[in-house]
């Protein structure tokens, strides 16, 4: 199951748009797995190059990463994303709307 769960968690990846983000939950959910966001957390940290890694943040619009969270943030500004003054990301602003696709 790993392996096609994070080729599904990949693609979906791939096609978040510049300035928009989704949350772990939001992409387990497109791929069938509701309740699988720790699970796209696990795909995340070995995320192939290439990948927009830095528009998949928590649902509360926090963004995980540890060290690389500073690097993360600089990305989504770079990219006109909006922050609460908290330093969230302003997820009613931003989220992608991706529909799953099918086969």
């Amino acid at each position: 199951m790993a392996g096609s769960f994070f080729q599904s968690v990949y693609a979906v990846v791939a096609r978040i748009p510049c300035g928009k983000v989704l949350s772990y939950g939001d992409i387990a959910k497109l791929i069938g797995y509701p309740c699988r966001a720790r699970f796209v957390g696990y795909a995340m940290r070995v995320c192939p190059e290439g990948l927009p890694w830095h528009r998949v943040v928590k649902a509360d619009g926090s963004i995980a990463g540890g060290d690389f969270a500073p690097v993360r943030e600089m990305l989504l500004r770079r990219e006109g994303v909006p922050f609460l003054p908290d330093g969230r990301v302003d997820m009613q602003k931003c989220r992608a709307v991706l529909l799953p696709e099918i086969g």
